[in-house]
């Protein structure tokens, strides 16, 4: 294996170090992501809860990955519309994780704390925006292939 390959691989578990990543809140996003995928009739109101409180979120809190937040909104919803299934169960699983914990009051730390509420959330939906990446590129793709060909 080169150390490129090793190195990726350090860094991918490296994440997890995060006490985000390691608590409670975000293991409980994980287990109500994969039953959501699997009966995939709870992904509407899920989609309709995080794009609430999206509406709401301070935004500097998500930097760069408040695009990629965006992203998912759309992609879930385009995936529970039936428009767009090009994406593998993983990434739809990680996704839903990262609006599972993002519509959680009740995470690491409750959405009601001040200045800081967020952090854990941002900390969430950069991580998986990292694992999902590729597939949020692409879709992001597919949604401008697709305007483009409407006009």
């Amino acid at each position: 294996m080169t150390k490129a390959k090793m190195k990726s691989s350090a860094e991918r578990h490296s994440s997890y170090q995060k006490p985000t990543l390691r608590s409670e809140a975000f293991a409980r996003a994980v287990r109500k992501a994969k039953l959501g995928v699997v009966g995939s009739g709870g992904l509407r109101s899920l989609f309709e809860q995080a794009a609430r409180k999206a509406a709401s979120l301070p935004r500097r809190q998500f930097k760069e990955n408040w695009l990629y937040l965006q992203t998912m909104l759309r992609l879930v919803g385009a995936y529970e519309r039936g428009e767009y299934k090009q994406v593998s169960n993983d990434d739809l699983t990680w996704i839903v994780t990262a609006l599972n914990y993002l519509v959680d009051p009740f995470d690491l730390i409750p959405d009601m704390t001040p200045l800081l509420g967020f952090v854990d959330d941002a900390t969430v939906v950069g991580f998986v925006a990292d694992k999902t990446r590729q597939t949020l590129d692409e879709f992001m793709i597919w949604e401008t292939i697709g305007v483009s060909n409407l006009a």
